[in-house]
């Protein structure tokens, strides 16, 4: 049947996740950083969504679709919700306590037993496949592209790279893809002020410190940026 319908373009979808969050069928759905619509017969085209969308990416058109399922929509809604909270941009920020909670009279530091350090991540999300280009907290950003088993491996992470950037992260060769079109786009879309690349010594980390020497180069901008090399015993080889 021809009936009205979302349409979003995305190009313009800057993966805000706000037209996901108005769509009250759960018709619309966060997926790699951009909104897609998930099913035909999830919307009903009365565009509740359109407001809210800071680009102007969403539009109602006439097509031909499934006609709205109704009975469809609550079921899934009963049992799964809708939109994917875990891929929509938002700034985080923390309550700092430097102080050791548990420290007695003289002790110097904090016993490891006895750390309860804060979270210095400041954004989310983070794997660079979702992050959205045009997210708010790139503005002026100082940031960090490291390679996800970093975090795991070097204990104070959080302290020494997390803490006052902006934070991607991702493995070339678990995800499969050359990460240097979205990096261009992020630098060249952004004020980004500085880049530090984390990675590790094996061999298959190369890919990420080439996609970020790529997308410095094609950016057309002169941006500031090092590489740390972490060994798999923890240790900041370079």
């Amino acid at each position: 049947m021809k009936r009205k319908i979302v349409q979003i373009n995305e190009e313009k979808c800057n993966g805000c996740g706000a037209c996901a969050d108005a769509c009250h069928e759960g018709a619309i759905e966060m997926q790699d950083g951009k909104a897609r619509l998930i099913r035909d017969d999830y919307c009903d085209g009365l565009g509740d969504c359109l407001p809210t969308c800071p680009t102007g990416a969403i539009s109602i058109i006439e097509r031909e679709a499934a006609a709205f399922d109704k009975e469809a929509v609550q079921a899934r809604m009963a049992s799964t919700g809708h939109g994917c909270p875990g891929m929509r941009a938002k700034t985080i920020s923390h309550s700092v306590t430097e102080s050791c909670p548990t420290a007695t009279p003289g002790m110097t530091g904090c016993p490891a037993s006895a750390h309860n350090l804060p979270s210095r991540l400041s954004q989310w999300p983070v794997q660079i496949k979702l992050v959205p280009v045009n997210a708010p907290y790139f503005d002026g950003a100082k940031l960090l592209v490291a390679a996800d088993c970093a975090a795991y491996t070097y204990a104070s992470f959080h302290e020494d790279f997390i803490k006052g950037r902006i934070t991607l992260i991702g493995c070339p060769k678990l995800d499969g893809v050359d990460y240097s079109e979205k990096l261009t786009e992020i630098l060249r879309c952004n004020d980004i002020k500085d880049v530090t690349v984390v990675r590790m010594e094996v061999p298959c980390c190369g890919g990420l410190e080439y996609a970020v020497k790529t997308a410095l180069q094609s950016s057309g901008k002169f941006i500031p940026w090092q590489v740390v090399t972490v060994s798999t015993e923890g240790d900041i080889l370079d």
